[in-house]
């Protein structure tokens, strides 16, 4: 039997201002935290033994998956009470392991086929995928199916493959990891420990086809457009007559989908929402719970969490938006830059040419605000009316026009 550990401890920094109030491993993506996706696919493939390292806003983890079982597997919880790395999140487990085990990152998508071609391997298995931009994540070579090299985030990296963060050990890899000392940023490395068998030529290498990184807020956006490319129709709240659903479209018991909007799938939408009249839903668009999307919106390619309200003539596209935000009459997100050029955020690279904004949780927009291309707002902020929001804002600032 294989067990499976989840590295589910960190805040993720690189995804706040939405990390404020939740981990990362909980943000939604098609309506479901990423964990969930993660959880489901492994137990697909046959492995029912849980074991989640959790640490920051560790509770909602806990209080979402309970033990499991309503999941069909069993969950067990281990607390990293110090962010030391995840060098120290794994040997935090040793004494729950048995066996073999198979050990991911709590902030991915992964395919079922995926992670069956891993355990069809033999330990010590690492995933690795090609990259676009290798220099970002943990750059491998390999020789033959053995991994023959590994460097974190070179500037010049030697291939486009990438550690995805996806392993099969046995119990072997704690010899490794109780050899390991702190990087120069002063945490325990799980690669330093891939070191030992690197060199003595074990570590074998299998090429993932489907593999998702979700490390930034953008990343969330690209994962939703993929999960929803193959979401079913499924109606269990109201639709009224004059509503128009085209393609796959997905709404919660308790909402109301009133005369005359026009969903265009694929499209999710939580339970007890209240869409329209008149709203305009474009494709790979998900709604939480208890959220009101009203009249004359036109909302594209987003994930709005629970309990956000975006009312009367809005525009939202391409966009991250929290929960218990209301956006006031004709505030409006841009999502394209004139000269169609790729959009920075917080001074980051989207690689995206449309993308809008990300936004905190209870922000508050007065009506008629502009908010610009790549805009970050911090949680719990207050805009003025007729506002232009740009640029990088702090939680809980209050911008005055």
């Amino acid at each position: 039997m294989v067990q499976c550990v989840i590295l589910a401890a960190g805040e993720g920094k690189r995804m706040r201002p939405l990390t404020g109030s939740r981990p990362k491993v909980m943000l939604p993506v098609g309506n479901r935290p990423m964990l969930e996706h993660l959880i489901i696919a492994v137990r697909d493939c046959g492995v029912d033994e849980f074991i989640l390292v959790v640490g920051y806003e560790e509770t909602a983890v806990r209080h979402y998956f309970g033990d499991g079982s309503a999941f069909g597997i069993t969950i067990r919880y281990v607390t990293q009470k110090r962010q030391r790395g995840t060098g120290d999140a794994v040997l935090n487990v040793r004494p729950h392991i048995t066996g073999q085990f198979l050990l991911l990152n709590g902030d991915m998508i992964l395919s079922r086929d995926d992670i069956n071609m891993v355990l069809s391997s033999s330990s010590p298995t690492v995933g690795i995928c090609r990259s676009d931009h290798p220099q970002d994540f943990g750059v491998v070579t390999v020789a033959d199916g053995i991994i023959t090299g590994l460097e974190e985030k070179s500037e010049n990296p030697k291939s486009d493959l990438i550690n995805a963060g996806l392993y099969l050990f046995n119990t072997d890899l704690f010899t490794h990891l109780n050899q390991i000392t702190p990087s120069p940023r002063g945490e325990l490395e799980l690669t330093d420990a891939l070191l030992p068998l690197i060199c003595d030529g074990s570590l074998k290498a299998v090429i993932l086809s489907s593999w998702k990184d979700l490390g930034s807020p953008w990343d969330l956006l690209t994962a939703n457009e993929h999960l929803l490319s193959s979401l079913s129709s499924c109606i269990e709240g109201e639709i009224e007559d004059g509503v128009v659903l085209k393609g796959a479209v997905k709404v919660g018991k308790g909402t109301v989908v009133k005369a005359g909007t026009y969903i265009e799938g694929p499209c999710i939408i939580g339970k007890d929402c209240r869409i329209g009249p008149h709203a305009y839903i474009r494709g790979a668009t998900a709604i939480g719970d208890n959220c009101h999307i009203g009249h004359s919106i036109e909302l594209k390619n987003s994930i709005v969490m629970s309990n956000t309200n975006i009312p009367h003539f809005n525009y939202v596209g391409d966009s991250v938006i929290g929960s218990g935000c209301n956006f006031g009459a004709g505030t409006k997100i841009a999502n394209l830059r004139h000269d169609k050029k790729c959009i920075s955020a917080g001074g980051v690279n989207t690689r995206r040419k449309k993308f809008g904004a990300v936004i905190g949780d209870d922000v508050l927009f007065g009506i008629n605000c502009s908010v610009n291309v790549g805009t970050v707002v911090g949680n719990r902020s207050r805009i003025a009316p007729h506002s232009f929001v740009s640029g990088a804002i702090a939680d809980d600032t209050v911008v005055k026009r």
